[in-house]
């Protein structure tokens, strides 16, 4: 017993306390939230300054690694963006773009989703007689996005002071496509903005390069954000505007730029020179057993008066004629068809549904004996005159 209480009191005597490190390293952020700026995406939007780890002898070397993630990634070596600092940096900074470029290809945030974000520098020493712990520091910083495209509305609008007496309007949608919204008015100087509903919150369209010229009769790239973007409209007059939002794009039309029906010349009958403003069309052919041709009823798009859109439920092989008389000019009409073969003879091709098809017009002998067959189930034709093609559709 005598013994064991003597080696006792020795091994208390040996455990010496280790004095309390007086540790230095303390994060300064620019900021304790940010938003992503989309206009200057290049432009540090936040920044960490760090204060310097305590001091050691001459004989210890300290490194900086500075570790940026996501809350609850824990820093993962899949997620952490790490940089290993050189010798006398004490700040790391991060752009718009990086951030909003991480959250959704790194750490796969949800688009228009905010975040929390994690900065970690970490100060380690070597070499020395002696072991020295590292000093730790953690910060974290809210996060808001840029706000991504909405490829889905609920409604837009057109609204602005350049709308004349009216708060806003609601754009239609069009008749081609469903996606795509139009609307033809008149608007006076001032500025035009496209406010979009979606599942009760309200964005505005804005040019993706935040240029609020218009640019007259060009599709433009668009996103949405949370506030106000306005084009620049000069000049009082008819305006057609086009939103597609699933191509993510807006043209803007003005009076300079305007839109035209198609027109063409053909020859009737007795050599009668004829030119047809064309708002509608007649099929005619086997479909109508070439007795008096069928009024289709057209729908001109308000994207485009180029394009009619057809929702009757015809099927069977005919041409679409620009002429419905029961006269012989039925037969002399300028036709729009299939194209002709590699030889410029007259064919006939049937229509697949879902498919856009070369359509080509004239009033030429062979262009007038060319055919479409639309097939069965078919109830939306959409002919692009401008562009020349047609698709067959069952909706």
């Amino acid at each position: 017993m005598v013994l064991l209480i003597i080696g006792l009191v020795a091994c208390k005597k040996g455990i010496n306390d280790i004095g309390k490190v007086q540790e230095q390293l303390a994060i300064m952020p620019s900021a304790e939230s940010i938003v992503l700026d989309e206009n200057n995406l290049s432009k540090n939007i936040i920044t960490f300054n760090w204060k310097p780890a305590r001091p050691q002898s001459d004989d210890h070397l300290v490194s900086y690694t500075t570790k940026l993630d996501v809350v609850g990634n824990n820093f993962g070596s899949s997620t952490a963006i790490m940089n290993y600092e050189d010798e006398g940096t004490f700040s790391r900074s991060f752009t718009s773009e990086q951030l909003q470029n991480w959250a959704s290809q790194k750490w796969g945030i949800p688009n228009n989703k905010a975040f929390t974000l994690e900065f970690r520098v970490v100060a380690q020493w070597e070499g020395g007689a002696t072991f020295e712990a590292p000093e730790v520091r953690t910060v974290q910083i809210k996060v808001t996005p840029i706000k991504a495209v909405v490829f889905d509305a609920d409604k837009i609008f057109l609204s602005g002071s350049a709308v004349p007496g009216i708060n806003k309007v609601e754009m239609t949608k069009t008749f081609e496509n469903l996606n795509q919204y139009a609307y033809l008015l008149n608007l006076q100087p001032g500025d035009l903005q496209i406010p979009v509903d979606y599942k009760g919150a309200t964005n505005y369209i804005a040019s993706a390069d935040a240029n609020t010229a218009l640019q007259d009769g060009s599709a433009v790239a668009i996103k949405t954000r949370e506030t106000a973007f306005s084009w620049k409209i000069e000049t009082a007059g008819l305006y057609r505007v086009v939103v597609n939002m699933q191509k993510a794009t807006a043209t803007i039309y003005s009076p300079l730029q305007a839109l035209t029906p198609k027109v063409v010349n053909w020859t009737g009958d007795g050599s009668v020179a004829q030119t047809t403003t064309i708002t509608d069309l007649w099929m005619h052919g086997a479909i109508n057993s070439f007795g008096t041709p069928l009024k289709m009823e057209c729908r001109v798009s308000l994207a485009d008066p180029q394009i009619l859109v057809y929702t009757g439920a015809r099927v069977g092989k005919t041409k679409f004629i620009v002429y419905g008389g029961t006269d012989n000019n039925k037969n002399l009409a300028y036709a729009f068809s299939a194209p002709l073969s590699a030889t410029n003879t007259a064919q006939d091709l049937t229509l697949v549904q879902g498919t856009v098809a070369t359509l080509s017009g004239g009033s030429t002998s062979a262009q007038r004996n060319s055919y479409y067959t639309i097939p069965s189930g078919t109830n939306v034709l959409v002919l692009d005159l401008r562009n020349m093609t047609i698709l067959a559709e069952k909706r």
